[in-house]
């Protein structure tokens, strides 16, 4: 596939490489909560340097670190130093996820890495001293299921705090997800549902969840689990989407009016349009997974058949309807979605109150969900939920 370069407003490891280094950014943003350590980057970038593009060796770069660091962690459970373990597994499942999303069509050999991850994941749950992280599962339908993590909230005196359902977006997963921030939402007194919806991470990979237009049904499976729990207060509940989460969280606050508060997290408006025009220019544009991995998710047989699953992927005549609270956070820079869709998505939303959040080049958080500057844009939205949810 041809290759966008970036541009240069941003830390750019693979400067040619658009793809490449919106992935470095995200990891290195992500460094404070545990995903990456930047010497473990290098190393593999500097391999990586003269294989440029190659998305095989970077899935055999990452997995290559990843294994190494698992080892790691694997040697400091065997030595009881639970809390060196559970570093090195968290890091070595964001390694393990980073590298394996950029096969497509997913193989054995990518299956299992991502399998890995989720061990990984799982043993960083059971090692680490907090947050408290619960494996848990969400049913979905007849006789299926979602796999989530459920986080307690912290410094919180209330038996049953509010919540946030956070699903993830096109090429983010639950695990991912968590690495965006979530132990700084849960130190704000709020609960967090991690969810990997239909068309994401463990559900699509492992259980067919393919994606689909009406994610209301997720959405409100979510809720309905939240009710059945004595430590959460559903009734005050905000729903939250990262990236393509754009496009899930104003659906499902549209029409799952349990929802007391909205945020998506990059702005979606006319899916269909965005990958008509992907596809019409052979994705040579911004892409932060391979092309043709939406054929994966919404489990299209072709391109064409691709466009008509999303010809339902749009949210005008959908939001029209919220009337909760509602965030919409977006950079100046992001290349992946036009400014113009987030305004086109504020002045849509039926809610009353509304706020656009625009990170500008010059602040930081400019690039797409704020990869380039993850903090400015976690804490701006995590502060945001508190102050509606009042914990």
């Amino acid at each position: 596939m041809p290759e966008t370069p970036a541009n240069t407003n941003w830390f750019t490891y693979f400067p040619q490489n658009y793809r490449w280094s919106s992935a470095i950014v995200g990891m290195v943003s992500c460094a404070r909560w545990g995903a990456s350590e930047i010497g473990e980057i290098d190393q593999v970038g500097r391999r990586l340097a003269k294989r440029l593009g190659d998305d095989k060796a970077w899935f055999r770069e990452w997995v290559r670190m990843a294994d190494r660091v698992r080892g790691l962690g694997m040697n400091a459970e065997r030595l009881k130093n639970n809390l060196t373990a559970a570093s090195c597994h968290l890091r070595a499942c964001c390694y393990y996820q980073m590298g394996e999303r950029f096969v497509s069509p997913k193989d054995k050999k990518a299956l299992l890495a991502y399998r890995k991850s989720l061990d990984s994941f799982r043993r960083y749950v059971r090692l680490v001293d907090r947050p408290r992280i619960e494996v848990v599962e969400v049913p979905y339908e007849k006789r299926k299921k979602l796999p989530a993590y459920f986080v307690h909230a912290e410094n919180t005196k209330k038996s049953k705090p509010p919540v946030v359902v956070f699903f993830d977006g096109r090429d983010i997963t639950k695990e991912l997800q968590y690495l965006r921030g979530v132990e700084d939402l849960i130190r704000r007194g709020m609960s967090c549902l991690v969810i990997d919806g239909p068309g994401t991470g463990e559900a699509v990979r492992f259980r067919k969840a393919f994606l689909r237009h009406d994610y209301e049904a997720a959405g409100s499976a979510a809720l309905d689990y939240l009710e059945t729990r004595k430590d959460v207060n559903a009734k005050k509940a905000a729903v939250m989407g990262i990236s393509l989460g754009g496009y899930y969280a104003p659906r499902v606050a549209s029409m799952e009016r349990r929802y007391k508060a909205c945020v998506a997290w990059g702005a979606k408006w006319d899916y269909y349009e965005t990958w008509r025009h992907r596809i019409d220019v052979g994705f040579q544009t911004e892409l932060s997974a391979p092309g043709h991995h939406i054929m994966e998710i919404l489990n299209a047989d072709s391109l064409d058949d691709v466009l008509v699953k999303l010809d339902k992927y749009r949210l005008d005549g959908v939001v029209q309807k919220m009337r909760c609270p509602f965030l919409l956070v977006h950079g100046a820079d992001d290349t992946q979605v036009p400014m113009k869709e987030a305004h086109s998505l504020l002045k849509a939303v039926g809610s009353k109150d509304k706020t656009l959040k625009i990170f500008t080049v010059k602040e930081g958080g400019a690039q797409h969900c704020q990869r380039d500057n993850m903090s400015l844009g976690t804490t701006y939205i995590f502060d945001w939920l508190k102050a509606k949810l009042n914990p």
